[in-house]
Order: structure tokens, then C-alpha cells, then sequence
């Protein structure tokens, strides 16, 4: 894989948060009944980001979990047989009943990821919502799956790779798309 174009930097991943931030305040009226939940491990790392704005925009903590999800994705060698994601750990410390529930993650790409991600929250009871947050949207569904929040739409081929670097993991925040 050879890196082909550099699409965010560090500066426009964080107005991309901040704008993310804003946006689930305004659409949800403030965030007492929200509760953000970060796939693993980059969207993890952004809910705490995005977790962190709100809190400094609304004065008080939003509450925040994290689901371990096994990637169903273009760039794993070693896939399922059945191709599906796989929910390895929920790690969401509220009760979901009645709340409005926001997955976060870095790349949307096939829906796969968030379709597991929806069922292990409905396996903790009926949220009334579910809401997705995206730091980039790809295209390419295969289930119809839309994010609420998009920090940047990425048209790509399904030869190319968007690499998502966030400094709690990679040492530098970046987005970069990668060719074949």
C-alpha cells in the first residue's frame, strides 16, 4: 500500500470533532439523556475527544462507553468465515433504556462494524436512540446504514484504503488515503 493523498491533518481533525460536538449538543438539546459510545480502538479515542468538547461547551460530563468490536475490513488479511464483525467486549457502565445512544467511530465503510455495534447495545436494552458520529464516511454500504455526524465525506474506490492516525495510538493525527 502506497500512500496516495493526505485528506486531514491534525488541525482539521480536531475542528472536525469540535464541529461533531456541537452538533450532538444541538440536535439533542444539551446531552442528559445521550451517552457516546466509542468503537474500538480509533473511535474510542474520538469519543473521548468528542466527550471532552462537550463537557467544556456544556459544563458537565457526558457519560461514555466503548464497545471491542473484531473488524470486518478491506484491510485485514485474516477474515471471518462468515465475514461478519464480532463483539468481543461492551464496556458501557449506564443503562441504555430510554437514552439516546451515539456510536462513534473512525470510518464508515461497508456498515458491517456499526450493525454489530447497534445489536450489542440493543443486547443492553432498548435505547431510544441510536445515533452515529463518523470522522470520515467512505461510501461503498452494503446495509443501510447513514451517520447523524460525519466529520468528512471521503468518496474513495474500493482499491484505495483510508488510514485514520490518532495520537493516543499512533503518535500523530492524521487521514490519509492509501492505493493498492
Amino acid at each position: 500500500m502506497t500512500e496516495k493523498a493526505n485528506i486531514l491533518d491534525e488541525q482539521a481533525i480536531e475542528r472536525a470533532l469540535t464541529r461533531i460536538a456541537h452538533e450532538i449538543i444541538e440536535r439533542n438539546k444539551g446531552i442528559d439523556e445521550c451517552i457516546l459510545v466509542g468503537i474500538k480502538t480509533r473511535g474510542a479515542y474520538l469519543a473521548v475527544r468528542i466527550a471532552k468538547k462537550i463537557e467544556q461547551f456544556e459544563g458537565k460530563k457526558v457519560r461514555a462507553g466503548e464497545l471491542d468490536i473484531t473488524l470486518y475490513r478491506d484491510d485485514l488479511l485474516a477474515k471471518h468465515e462468515d465475514n461478519e464483525p464480532l463483539v468481543h467486549q461492551v464496556d458501557i457502565a449506564y443503562d441504555v433504556k430510554d437514552q439516546k445512544v451515539i456510536l462513534v467511530d473512525d470510518v464508515l465503510y461497508t456498515g458491517r462494524t456499526v450493525r454489530a455495534a447497534m445489536d450489542a447495545v440493543m443486547d443492553l436494552g432498548r435505547p431510544a436512540q441510536i445515533q452515529l458520529a463518523v470522522l470520515v464516511d467512505r461510501g461503498h454500504r452494503e446495509l443501510p446504514i447513514r451517520p447523524d455526524f460525519v466529520g468528512k465525506n471521503i468518496p474513495t474506490s474500493n482499491d484505495e484504503r483510508v488510514v485514520v492516525s490518532v495520537l493516543e495510538s499512533d503518535d500523530e493525527d492524521s487521514v490519509t488515503i492509501h492505493s493498492k
